[in-house]
């Protein structure tokens, strides 16, 4: 048999079933707790099914009494009563249907409404360390699938399982009363049908968890292919992303599939021993006619209670696999919510004052989660307020990282960093970042006006001050060219402007908000020599204030020749420091990287010439921009 594409991509297990997921009980329990801020709608929806079941319990009598009065005696009146208490049992049990499914919505949706508050709020706190491990996929499914399934069993899953079991333990009484003798007959077949669906219960509980994670990287693969479109079409892989996507299509399908069967399995068994049932209650019933020990009526009443038993069975057998699917979903979710903070407020942490710019660095070490070598060692240099600091090193060796650790992107392994004097750990997040001006080498925007990306650090800003830093950037020309102008709105990620567009976007957003310590992550990749350039000008004359220090990661000779400190990183560690010509002079490896890897601005003026010449700046600038990852 030939394999399936998927069989290949796929991990874990086939055949058989996992044993249930530990903890996930314990989670949905804490997920139901969230209904305690809505317990009037579900007390409500709770009283009303009970109604419901106290009308459906009634309907039987009065077919009885329809039956062995109204028509055994002849008597017209009982019938006419008969039939207006089935008319009115139809009338409260539609509006009580109708109460309980209005407020059982209601309170879940206000379980959904507070677990995905608070699921987004964890994720805004989670550190980057946590993105560099989990799958995005993953995480959109728990923020929306994994809520849904524990949305809907909260609102129709708890209250239907409650009134089930009133409803079962009041059709036994009454089938009891009736007589007890058929009662027991009927109900020989009951612990049968519990037995197949306690076994039912265990083996689709696993399936759910395995497809809710099926799900997640089928989502993870639909959202890289929507961010690199334009990568997958430059590349000509089309075809292979379809048959990812296809591949990952397949194990959900799959994994329904397999729940699909164990349902096939199991509920046609419970249907025929439910009829096993019913036919005993002809049978033995019937017998029981004949022999002038149950009327006709009570006999009809009988079959109708026996009907009405099996429907709070099998609502306990279709809730318990809504109880196993909810649970593996809040299990999820938790896992999402319990994650601990890798980089948080420490108990004692003071609001950073006001910076004048020293950053040190003492015997820094950093270490990936999950890495078995340090991107950082022994890292020590100083800084002063209003100096350049210049980043340079080969591929791999910690740039990017160096940088990350002073707005506490990550937290140092071994060592520490401060900014005058305090150390970045003691001090409050909020007050540390506020201080701090970035610009990273993915130059992302935000679906939303032009304005608002270059103050989004900002929102008060003004437009006066919106428009001066886009002029620092060198944007303002080309916003003032766009259709709208500042109000032209841009679409997800900046789509429908060049990379070079974006990244002075990016860079006066970093302006607005003046901060004392800028970082520049390669700020300038992205953009043609012309107007490399002209921001080169404007950052000077902004980073020459002896108000600011600034941090830059450069792969042009422009970039760095002026820095007041230049560090070359080898291997995790600082392999030499100083001016250009002192590094010229006394640095094998730092004239290595002039020659490879740095650009000259020659060379630089010649491609931009070259880019605006074919009209694809902007396709070869974004792909550099992303090219390093350090």
């Amino acid at each position: 048999m030939a394999q399936r594409p998927g069989a290949a991509f796929r991990g874990g297990p086939r055949g058989g079933f996992e044993p249930p997921q530990p903890g996930s009980g314990r989670a949905l329990r804490r997920a139901l707790g969230y209904l305690r801020a809505y317990k009037r709608d579900a007390l409500g929806a709770f009283v009303a099914l009970l109604l419901v079941s106290a009308a459906n319990l009634a309907s039987p009598q009065l077919i009885r009494l329809a039956i062995d009065v109204g028509i055994a005696e002849d008597r017209p009146n009982a019938v006419a009563l008969a039939v207006v208490g089935l008319v009115a049992v139809a009338t409260l049990r539609g509006l009580f249907t109708f109460l309980q499914g209005f407020l059982a919505e209601r309170a879940s949706q206000g379980v959904a409404y507070d677990l995905r508050n608070a699921l987004f709020a964890q994720v805004e706190r989670l550190g980057f360390a946590y993105y560099d491990r989990v799958q995005t996929g993953q995480l959109v499914t728990r923020l929306t699938n994994d809520v849904e399934q524990v949305r809907a069993f909260a609102g129709t899953g708890v209250v239907q399982i409650a009134a089930a079991a009133v409803m079962l333990v009041g059709t036994v009484g009454l089938l009891l009363e009736l007589n007890w003798r058929l009662a027991l007959v009927s109900l020989a077949t009951v612990p049968v049908i519990f037995l197949i669906l306690f076994r039912f219960v265990r083996r689709i509980g696993p399936l759910f968890g395995q497809a809710q994670q099926a799900l997640g990287r089928l989502n993870t693969v639909l959202q890289e292919d929507l961010a690199g479109v334009r990568t997958i079409r430059a590349f000509g892989r089309e075809a292979f992303e379809i048959w990812r996507y296809r591949a990952a299509n397949d194990e959900v399908l799959d994994r329904n599939l397999e729940a699909v069967r164990v349902f096939s399995r199991n509920f046609p068994l419970v249907f025929f021993f439910a009829n096993l049932g019913t036919l005993a209650v002809i049978w033995y019933g019937g017998l029981e006619t004949i022999g002038g020990r149950l009327s006709i009526g009570e006999l009809v009443a009988f079959n109708a209670y026996l009907g009405f038993l099996l429907f709070p069975i099998l609502t306990i057998g279709f809730q318990a696999a809504g109880l196993s699917r909810a649970g593996a979903s809040a299990l999820r979710v938790f896992e999402v919510l319990d994650e601990p903070l890798e980089v948080k407020d420490a108990p004692d942490a003071h609001p950073l004052p006001p910076i004048a710019g020293r950053v040190a660095f003492e015997d820094v070490r950093f270490r990936y989660p999950g890495s078995e070598h340090e991107t950082l060692s022994g890292v020590g240099f100083r800084v002063e307020p209003g100096q350049t600091v210049a980043i340079l090193g080969t591929t791999g060796a910690g740039k990017s990282t160096l940088v990350n650790l002073i707005p506490r992107f990550y937290d140092v392994s071994g060592g520490r960093v401060t900014i005058d004097g305090h150390d970045v750990r003691d001090v409050t997040l909020a007050s540390l970042r506020g201080q701090i001006g970035i610009v990273l080498q993915d130059a992302l925007l935000f679906s939303g006006t032009v304005r608002d990306n270059i103050a989004y650090g900002r929102p008060d800003a003004t437009q006066a001050e919106v428009e001066a830093a886009a002029r620092a950037a060198q944007a303002d020309d080309f916003v003032r060219a766009l259709p709208q102008g500042y109000d032209t709105v841009v679409g997800e990620r900046g789509i429908g402007l060049s990379g070079g567009q974006r990244q002075r976007i990016a860079i006066a957003r970093a302006l607005l908000v003046d901060r004392c310590l800028l970082i520049l992550d390669d700020s300038t990749s992205a953009v043609d020599a012309a107007t490399e350039a002209a921001i080169q000008a404007a950052l000077d004359a902004l980073m020459r204030d002896a108000r600011r220090t600034a941090f830059v990661i450069a792969q042009r000779i422009s970039t760095v020749r002026d820095a007041d400190l230049i560090l070359v990183l080898d291997g995790g560690r600082i392999a030499a420091q100083g001016t250009h010509e002192e590094l010229l002079r006394d640095s094998p490896l730092y004239r290595d990287i002039l020659g490879s890897q740095l650009r000259p601005e020659a060379a630089s003026r010649q491609d931009g010439e070259a880019a605006r010449h074919d009209g694809k700046a902007a396709s070869r600038d974004e792909a550099l921009a992303g090219s390093e990852r350090s």
